[in-house]
């Protein structure tokens, strides 16, 4: 039986992208370059800044200027961070159907917890939520497999007694280093790297509904 279901934030409970990509933009628009479209953005999102600030500007963590340009980035995103963030199709229903089994559920993501909290709050989630653990939250984030223990600590549970549902092959990576059974969806923002029936999951979804049936 299942104890505990923690979910990535983005890409896999939220719709981030717009606001995420929204954010980019503004930040092009500063620097006098093209807008790129929702749909270039939308497979970089669970990547975070880093992914992002690739895709706008080719720009890596090793170059310099990199720090100036993520603390801008960052600056628009919590500015307006949910303005067009919503939970994906389904998963409302999927989290009051686990509150109704009396299953504890929560977030791992690496997200740093100052943008966690705030969207958590904005989508009436923070209250709710088994535990909300962030980027900054544990030593190491993704795909080391300290948040998710944490996690499992926080909620109650065992890894063995626990799926992790995530949109990124590294929650995969961070899920099987922590114990826990993975579940990859088809939804999410999957990136533009390995595809997801690669990932070695232990099982992939096409809807949150289809969780239910992994609950045993």
């Amino acid at each position: 039986m299942i104890a505990a279901v923690l979910f990535d934030l983005d890409g896999t409970l939220a719709d981030t992208a717009r606001d995420l990509g929204g954010a980019l933009n503004r930040l092009l628009a500063e620097e006098k370059r093209e807008a790129l479209p929702h749909e270039v953005l939308r497979p970089h999102v669970s990547g975070g800044a880093r992914a992002l600030l690739r895709a706008g500007f080719g720009i890596t963590p090793e170059d310099s200027g990199y720090t100036a340009l993520q603390q801008r980035f960052l600056a628009h995103y919590q500015s307006a961070i949910c303005a067009d963030t919503v939970l994906f199709d389904g998963i409302a229903e999927l989290l009051d159907e686990l509150d109704e089994r009396g299953v504890a559920w929560g977030v791992v993501t690496n997200k740093s917890q100052r943008f966690t909290l705030a969207l958590a709050d904005a989508l009436g989630l923070r209250n709710r939520a088994a535990c909300l653990v962030s980027g900054d939250t544990s030593p190491r984030a993704k795909p080391d497999a300290r948040p998710l223990l944490l996690g499992c600590g926080l909620a109650g549970a065992a890894p063995a007694d626990t799926l992790y549902v995530g949109d990124d092959l590294r929650d995969v990576v961070a899920g099987k280093a922590a114990g826990v059974t993975t579940v990859a969806v088809r939804y999410g923002y999957l990136g533009d790297g390995v595809p997801i029936d690669e990932w070695g999951a232990d099982r992939v979804v096409d809807t949150p509904a289809d969780v239910l049936a992994l609950l045993g």
